[in-house]
């Protein structure tokens, strides 16, 4: 029970106040697009060189938190999101928005990353050890076969054709090709010198999602009817929680999905949410209903994206492997101080180790009651005037693309690759789909030209790839995620024909 041990150092006077600052600044940045959690973290790791270690690591911890929570701002006011961790939040957060429900999405989203950021702090606190050693148990096959199953997923998000969303995710994955292989130095599909580095991830979000919203709004005009954007009505906070509480097969897969994958070095906390947001859908009575407005969509979004951080730093604390890219940032932020995580950190330093722990917990829960009070004013947002909105879209895009790599390069791939989502929706395609394969496409080709390099020195391919527990129960998932699928749109078309006939 070391967490309860060294729970008063958080409580005192220093840490509280970086625990706040780190939230509302966390918030803040997270609402802004194209500052991710990673970037908020990097900019703050110079602030702490003066501090103790134990100090800068809650102000860390704090900002990582709540940058996650935050980026469900600007996903569900705007269609923007604040993060590749909240694509999915946009999918039901918008239209919820849209029909005057803004605050009350709000509202669910910073409640849903309340709980799954407690339940993943909590594994972080109690399963540490355990949790490490099967975290180690994931090779790059395993890797390879994670990532080929988030593309199983592909088919059915955001999309009403199976056909549709597979092709949106190989397009993305396609681009994510562009550029310099980091393996073998080869260079591909660099059809112009802005795209050396390849298609930034950050630049691609707010090109899919932003870019297109845009050119809807100048599309409209300055007519009468489209001047303001929609009403948002007020909504308790008591019905909110009461509401929350009413969705457990959401919360319940959101946070198993996030908790899982958080824990897998390498995997990407980006796509917690997308598949969480997937599972739900399947198992949902409404499922035909997502997209258009379903609070439960939400809510298994928000929850796993939130609850994967508390895991991502288990195999950080005790194998010094960062799960996330962020968590690499903090790594940074202990080395700078002398301190190296694994068995030293709990040795030698455990009230570093814990009393960040203990400050992780504590800052959710900051996180919520801030995030809440947030919600009633950025909700507001939604009653500025479309004219003006669409303008602070497009300059918010602009400088979202280009603050990442201070790159002009950035800005003009955001332009091309919005301007041609903008199109593809017009064809029923979806941005989701292609930013997930966009994610995904690194993930699955560097694990499998690792894998092909041990599997030659060894048995061969099929035994690398094909063999194992493990192996075989991820290529199982895969093949019953596609069968899904594929089951599940023939329903769709076939009570629609039943209900067609019917009229």
């Amino acid at each position: 029970m070391e967490f309860l041990e060294y729970l008063g150092g958080v409580l005192a006077p220093m840490p509280i106040l970086l625990l706040v600052v780190g939230t509302v600044g966390g918030l803040v940045l997270g609402a802004t697009p194209g500052l991710s959690p990673t970037m908020a973290v990097a900019l703050l790791i110079p602030f702490t060189f003066r501090m103790e270690a134990v100090n800068g690591l809650i102000l860390l911890g704090a900002t990582y938190t709540s940058t996650v929570a935050g980026g469900a701002v600007s996903a569900i006011l705007l269609r923007i999101p604040g993060a590749p961790a909240n694509i999915a939040t946009t999918l039901d957060g918008y239209p919820m928005a849209r029909r005057g429900d803004g605050a009350r999405a709000l509202q669910l989203a910073f409640l849903a990353s309340g709980i799954g950021g407690v339940l993943g702090v909590l594994v972080l606190m109690f399963l540490t050890p355990v949790l490490a050693r099967w975290a180690l148990e994931f090779g790059p096959s395993h890797l390879f076969w994670m990532a080929i199953l988030g593309v199983t997923v592909i088919g059915t998000l955001d999309s009403k054709s199976v056909g549709k969303g597979m092709l949106s995710g190989c397009l993305g994955m396609w681009l994510s090709t562009i550029g310099y292989d980091d393996i073998q130095g080869v260079e591909r599909f660099v059809f112009t010198d802005a795209l050396t580095g390849g298609v930034n991830i950050i630049a691609a979000l707010i090109g899919l999602f932003a870019i297109p919203q845009v050119i809807d709004m100048f599309e409209k005009g300055r007519r009468q009817v489209d001047i303001t954007t929609f009403e948002t009505r007020p909504h308790r906070i008591s019905a909110a929680i009461r509401e929350t509480a009413a969705h457990p097969r959401a919360l319940t897969i959101g946070s198993l999905v996030g908790i899982l994958i958080g824990l897998i070095p390498g995997v990407g906390g980006q796509i917690a949410g997308l598949v969480a947001y997937d599972q739900s859908r399947k198992f949902s009575p409404q499922r035909s209903r997502f997209g258009e407005g379903v609070s439960e969509g939400v809510i298994a979004a928000e929850c796993a994206n939130n609850a994967m951080v508390g895991p991502s730093l288990v195999p950080l604390l005790t194998l010094s492997i960062p799960g996330s890219p962020t968590a690499a940032v903090l790594l940074g932020g202990l080395l700078i101080h002398g301190i190296f995580p694994g068995s030293d950190l709990f040795e030698n330093h455990p009230e570093v180790a814990w009393t960040f722990i203990d400050s992780m917990l504590i800052g959710q829960l900051l996180m919520v009651v801030l995030g809440l009070y947030l919600a009633g004013l950025a909700a507001r947002v939604a009653r500025v005037p479309q004219s003006i909105m669409a303008g602070t879209v497009l300059v918010l895009s602009v400088f979202g693309a280009y603050a990442v790599q201070q790159s002009y390069a950035d800005v003009l791939v955001m332009a091309v690759l919005g301007v041609g989502m903008h199109y593809l929706g017009k064809l029923g395609f979806s941005a989701a789909p292609l930013v997930l394969g966009l994610i995904l496409g690194p993930i699955a080709e560097t694990n499998y030209v690792q894998g092909r390099l041990i599997a030659e020195a060894g048995n061969g391919m099929a035994d690398y790839f094909l063999s194992g527990p493990l192996n075989l129960t991820l290529i199982g998932v895969c093949l019953a995620s596609v069968v899904y699928s594929v089951w599940m749109e023939r329903r769709e078309r076939a009570r629609e024909h039943v209900l067609g006939e019917a009229a």
